[in-house]
């Protein structure tokens, strides 16, 4: 797997790894309080097997607003040069991940949810959802993923996996082949 590397914008250290180089472009943003590799095989999984170009950030150390961890993806996504790109994170990564869309849609293909934290960041208007969810997810639950695809039912989808909130660790390989064939088609 690659090497996690830092982006030091304005001395915030920010955890990143960068693996690929595909014409399909995906930033991941991790769960809070996991492990750095927690996306990491199914990411490998996308840049090595699907063609993908996967950047995964981390969060820095410390206490950070919802914006500040928006203007640090942001960072890191701009220092790596990736435009044009579907954004998504797994749990509170994920929610960033809607801020992030949500304030900067322009820069934006599509969002990618693997479990919905219940928070209220409306979807970015004509932004495809593809949300993931663990069935046995307890942390961010079913329920969670059925209310946000019930707001934008016309251009989100909902695929379910066995398991728990930690399903991207657990199934690896199956979560990334979930998105390998649903971004095939953007």
């Amino acid at each position: 797997m690659t090497d996690t590397q830092i982006f030091e914008p304005d001395g915030r250290a920010i955890p990143f790894a960068d693996e690929g180089d595909g014409p399909v472009k995906l930033v991941l943003i991790q769960e809070q309080g996991l492990a750095a590799d927690v996306l990491g095989v199914a990411a490998h999984y996308l840049a090595e097997e699907a063609g993908f170009h996967v950047l995964r950030i981390g969060h820095r150390a410390g206490d950070a607003t919802l914006e500040d961890r928006v203007e640090d993806a942001v960072a890191v996504i701009d220092h790596v040069g990736i435009d044009d790109t579907w954004v998504g994170g797994h749990g509170f990564g994920g929610t960033i991940a809607r801020a992030l869309v949500a304030a900067h849609t322009d820069r934006a293909n599509g969002l990618l949810l693997l479990g919905v934290e219940d928070i209220d960041i409306p979807v970015a208007p004509a932004i495809p959802v593809l949300i993931v969810q663990g069935t046995e997810d307890t942390d961010t639950p079913p329920a969670n993923a059925e209310a946000l695809q019930a707001s934008v039912p016309d251009r989100s989808s909902i695929k379910t996996i066995a398991g728990d909130h930690l399903f991207p660790m657990h199934h690896p390989i199956e979560t990334g082949v979930i998105i390998e064939e649903y971004l095939d088609w953007d």
